[in-house]
């Protein structure tokens, strides 16, 4: 609140109710920034508005209006899937994988969302001066095995070196191809009443797990991240005529944030269940600690699918039958009585609408 004054040049007023004059305003909405903040890169709110207000209107074109993990291009009688994404994780190491890891998986999994078989990638390495060798190998290693589990081969790249101090040791940015068997479209704007949507397993794993390094904590259970290729459970189900409307991995900004970006796109009411909704106690307990909501945690293995309600226990036996999907299941549905609308059936029976975070719940995390 800013109290409004009227005053002459003499800063005098003649007015006797001149200091009881209020005017409620923000000096600048919520919304509104003029710098960038962490927040703008955390997958929640300010993420998509600096996507929808900068960069959409200036690159506008009707591949990129998809909105979709990456761009699927038709070329000789074959579509194509095109992605890029860069890696800037803080710290670079974490239980159960590193940012070369990341890097790899992540490409990948941009790729398997869009119903494309990995083939192909390319990664710059923005290096800071001091970076120890060996830690450097150890990410370079950590590519190499992570790039042959998910069978892609990395055939170009870039290297570049930045001043001391104006790095974090190693930023990774890729690209990726992919290649479409099949003559499906999946998409956001292909969800529709009546799908059932499936997630892939437990989540906020990543989230927790990089947050426990970076801040030092020490839990009872060693909480490892997710990370993971998501190919073979997205191609067990395509095998199996599983005829997905929509998949997307989990990443920054978390369960909660991809379902109302998927609702908004769709132009439906996505309505879960958290009883549904697989979360282990430990990163339970650690989110109750740090007051994080495992709804919006990070992932870097987990994606949810939205099938058509028939074919929910197809997708959910197929899924099933990958070891990244052991725990699959079915976490709600897609419903036509409201538009643009998530909703949570909680623990306790009460329903709450779903919303994405203004802020910034774990930066860096990616």
């Amino acid at each position: 609140m800013r109290r409004l004054l009227s005053l002459p040049e003499d800063g005098v007023s003649d007015r006797p109710d001149a200091q009881d004059e209020f005017v409620l305003s923000c000096p600048i909405p919520i919304s509104d920034y003029p710098v960038v903040t962490l927040a703008h890169g955390g997958g929640g709110r300010l993420m998509h508005q600096l996507i929808d207000r900068m960069f959409g209107p200036a690159f506008d074109n009707p591949v990129l209006r998809e909105g979709h993990d990456g761009a699927t291009l038709p070329t000789d009688g074959r579509r194509l899937a095109f992605t890029t994404d860069s890696f800037v994780v803080s710290p670079i190491f974490f239980p159960g994988g590193d940012i070369g890891t990341l890097a790899v998986d992540g490409t990948v999994n941009d790729l398997s969302m869009c119903g494309a078989r990995p083939l192909y990638m390319s990664a710059g390495m923005i290096l800071e001066e001091g970076m120890p060798m060996d830690g450097l190998w150890r990410v370079v290693q950590s590519m190499k095995a992570a790039a042959e589990e998910a069978d892609v081969l990395l055939v170009t790249g870039d290297t570049k070196v930045v001043d001391r101090g104006k790095g974090d040791g190693v930023y990774i940015n890729t690209s990726g191809i992919g290649v479409m068997e099949h003559d499906l479209e999946i998409g956001p704007t292909r969800v529709a009443p009546g799908d059932a949507v499936v997630l892939s397993g437990d989540i906020g794993r990543h989230g927790i797990a990089v947050m426990a390094v970076r801040e030092g904590l020490a839990f009872e259970s060693s909480i490892e991240s997710d990370c993971a290729p998501l190919w073979e459970p997205v191609a067990a189900m395509l095998n199996a005529g599983v005829t997905p409307h929509c998949l997307r991995d989990l990443t920054r900004g978390g369960l909660a944030s991809s379902l109302v970006e998927i609702a908004g796109q769709a132009n439906v009411h996505v309505r879960i269940d958290e009883r549904a909704i697989p979360v282990r106690q430990d990163v339970e307990g650690a989110c109750e600690i740090l007051g994080l909501d495992p709804m919006y945690v990070a992932n870097e293995g987990r994606f949810v699918a939205f099938v058509p309600g028939d074919q929910a226990q197809a997708a959910l036996e197929a899924i099933r039958s990958c070891p990244v999907g052991e725990q699959a299941c079915v976490i709600g549905n897609v419903r036509d009585d409201d538009r643009d609308l998530v909703t949570l059936t909680s623990s306790i029976g009460a329903t709450r609408v779903v919303d994405m975070l203004s802020g910034e719940q774990l930066p860096r995390i990616c």
